[in-house]
């Protein structure tokens, strides 16, 4: 009973986790340059050991990029932006899958770190049009 008498009558809604402003495709593409880097260092040395190393941080930063598209993706994205933007989920699953092991993660050519750096343009191209939207 008393907790009917305390509870908020008022109920809010935000569009993000946390106030606007925390998400930002800028850290996938910092890690997706980064990769493309990498892959393009990799190329230019024969140093076998150079080049495991830069295979593991390349690998490493593949993740990265997963993990911030992944954020993106289910923390700012809402529905009426898949409504308004109907390619936004394949977008993010084919930029997801380009930083994958098909992608830049199992690949040491740079055309593959170009290809998520264009997929990556092509998200924050939404994601500021949306952010214009909502202000």
């Amino acid at each position: 009973m008393f907790s009917r008498l305390f509870a908020s009558t008022v109920t809010a809604e935000a569009h993000c986790d946390l106030p606007c402003g925390v998400y930002d495709p800028a850290q996938a593409r910092i890690e997706a340059e980064s990769v493309k880097a990498i892959q393009e260092k990799y190329q230019g040395n024969e140093d076998p050991a150079f080049r495991a190393r830069a295979i593991e941080i390349k690998e490493q930063r593949s993740e990265l990029v997963k993990h911030h598209l992944s954020v993106l993706w289910s923390d700012y994205f809402k529905a009426p932006h898949f409504e308004a933007y109907p390619n936004l989920h394949t977008l993010f699953n084919d930029a997801i899958k380009a930083a994958g092991a098909g992608g830049t993660k199992g690949s040491n050519d740079p055309a593959t770190g170009q290809a998520l750096l264009d997929l990556i343009a092509q998200i924050d191209a939404i994601f500021w049009e949306t952010k214009k939207a909502a202000a």
